[in-house]
């Protein structure tokens, strides 16, 4: 389960990424939901849908889709409640505190528990395409994925955060340095991610700064 401050934390990296590619963005109509819906695709592709032939699921990947729909969701969130960070994240702490998760879609009831992960998959897929999204949903395939909300959380963080450090260290322009000490960035991330208090209130910006203490000079 995914705490407030964990909510609010990512919410408002979400709101800081989407500002830096628009300061417009939450009446630019961009498509959210349509993003996500086409990586929810995505994901089905690796968990293996095709019944005529042989398919191994792909669970670093089916992990990696569910932390790329989740920054769609999250935006998505944001705009639904004007800006308001901490209304979004009141929305999404309710849904996450509802018993058991149930969703509607075209006037049929659905129990993401009694589903199995390729039929949830399938089943968010159609709730995005017609631009909802169901955050209990979303956490049970998670769950079905080996995915805990620390997890997520985590990965989230680390991936928006590189995102940021790449983009103020010259990404853009070329002069990024990819290859630090002889390995990747996202190596090196990883490595930072397992020294970190998850729990800090300043988790990103502890994230950001170990980067920074790592990255040539």
């Amino acid at each position: 389960m995914l705490s407030q401050q964990q909510l609010a934390t990512m919410l408002s990296l979400q709101n800081k990424m989407n500002t830096k590619v628009n300061d417009q963005w939450l009446t630019a109509g961009y498509g959210y939901l349509r993003a996500a819906m086409v990586e929810s695709v995505e994901a089905i592709e690796h968990h293996g849908w095709k019944w005529w032939k042989a398919h191994q699921k792909d669970l670093p990947q089916l992990q990696m889709e569910l932390v790329d729909i989740w920054h769609f969701a999250l935006s998505a969130c944001i705009i639904d409640y004007a800006g308001d960070i901490e209304a979004a994240a009141n929305a999404i702490s309710a849904q996450l505190a509802q018993s058991q998760p149930r969703v509607q879609f075209d006037g049929k009831d659905y129990t993401p528990d009694s589903q199995s992960l390729l039929d949830n998959l399938e089943l968010m897929t159609g709730l995005c395409a017609a631009k909802r999204f169901s955050v209990p949903l979303f956490m049970h395939i998670a769950e079905q994925c080996e995915m805990s909300g620390e997890a997520l959380y985590r990965q989230y963080v680390g991936k928006n955060v590189l995102n940021f450090f790449r983009q103020d260290h010259g990404y853009k322009e070329g002069s990024y340095i990819k290859v630090w000490h002889n390995r990747e960035d996202n190596e090196h991330l990883v490595e930072v991610l397992a020294t970190l208090d998850i729990n800090s209130t300043h988790y990103s910006d502890d994230l950001y700064q170990a980067l920074k203490h790592r990255y040539p000079n």
